[in-house]
């Protein structure tokens, strides 16, 4: 039998799971994993190599909440070597976790069970009253008819000029964990970049790295690396005049270190910053160390305002009182 792992933000994936069972009964072979909000990365990782190995199932299939969340990189992490056994598929629904309880009765194979889930995932999405439904399809067909239409192709010639020549950065943000779930949905919604961006030497040299971060971008945004010479480079060319750009840096340092190399940024938003030996806890989400508040006070030096929030909705947090508690903690105030 094909294995099944809900992996989800949250306890929905147990909740669907409780929902999937209320329908077609108690399942064998059907394992969650969720990431709860005091959860990393690492750990979500370890339960799901602890789900993997409790199925004990040559073939399995993940059903995942969201493309592009940390459930599905840690997912993607592991996908690593077992691409012909195992399948993903994301947008986690229950008529899509009910046609798989069926369906992996009758198929071998998580591939083959994944290609039959797409159309009753996508039929269980309907509207009331029906017309909502109409009028989306009659726009969808709008849009499809302009793919056909003649587009640029080829490099655009450099010190070509496009818009004022200056590329917009609707967002910078400083997170450990770069590209997931709340960049990818809340961030991305509330700024509409057209590219996000992660600027990193580190990161720019880690081929896996760079996949994961290309295969998590949502529709419609495209994805890069770039190191931090690349991104000062790009602040200077005037072909990117038309560029809404999202800018994520892994530390604080990689931020800093782009401003000194001429790029104009007024604001960095703060969503996390991991803990490690040597930092101590400032908020929920947000580590630091003596380098860090050092580069802080260098950045807020610069005039640069440091806005303290996870996703959009959230009130920010004062960043003098966590500079503050970070002194303290760190025995340098």
């Amino acid at each position: 039998m094909i294995g099944i792992i809900l992996a989800s933000h949250g306890e929905f994936a147990q909740g669907i799971r409780q929902s999937g069972e209320m329908i077609f009964g108690e399942q064998e072979k059907l394992e969650t994993a969720v990431l709860l909000p005091s959860m990393g990365p690492d750990d979500l990782r370890k339960d799901l190599e602890e789900k993997i190995k409790k199925l004990d199932c040559e073939q399995i299939l993940f059903l995942v909440d969201l493309w592009g969340g940390t459930p599905f990189n840690q997912v993607s992490a592991l996908m690593d070597g077992n691409e012909e056994k195992w399948a993903v598929l994301t947008g986690l629904n229950l008529p899509m976790l009910i046609e798989a309880l069926g369906s992996r009765l009758m198929e071998e194979k998580s591939h083959d069970l994944a290609k039959l889930l797409l159309e009753p995932a996508k039929e269980g999405v309907k509207t009331k009253p029906e017309s909502l439904m109409d009028d989306y399809n009659k726009s969808n067909a709008k849009d499809k008819s302009q793919e056909n239409l003649p587009k640029h192709t080829g490099a655009i010639p450099e010190g070509t000029v496009i818009g004022d020549g200056k590329i917009d950065v609707v967002l910078a943000r400083i997170d450990t964990r770069l590209l997931h779930g709340q960049v990818a949905t809340s961030w991305t919604k509330s700024t509409n970049p057209t590219r996000i961006i992660v600027v990193s030497d580190n990161v720019s040299e880690d081929a896996l790295r760079k996949s994961m971060i290309m295969e998590a971008a949502p529709p419609g945004v495209k994805a890069h690396v770039v190191p931090i010479w690349k991104m000062a480079e790009i602040f200077e060319d005037p072909r990117f005049g038309d560029t809404r750009a999202m800018l994520l840096f892994e530390t604080p340092q990689d931020a800093l270190a782009l401003i000194e190399k001429g790029a104009d940024l007024k604001e960095i938003n703060l969503g996390s910053m991991a803990h490690s030996q040597g930092k101590a806890y400032v908020t929920s989400t947000v580590s630091m160390g003596k380098e860090d508040v050092e580069t802080f006070e260098k950045l807020l030096d610069k005039g640069i305002k440091i806005d303290v929030r996870k996703v959009p909705a959230n009130q920010p947090e004062n960043f003098t009182n966590i500079m503050k508690k970070a002194k303290s903690e760190l025995g340098l105030a």
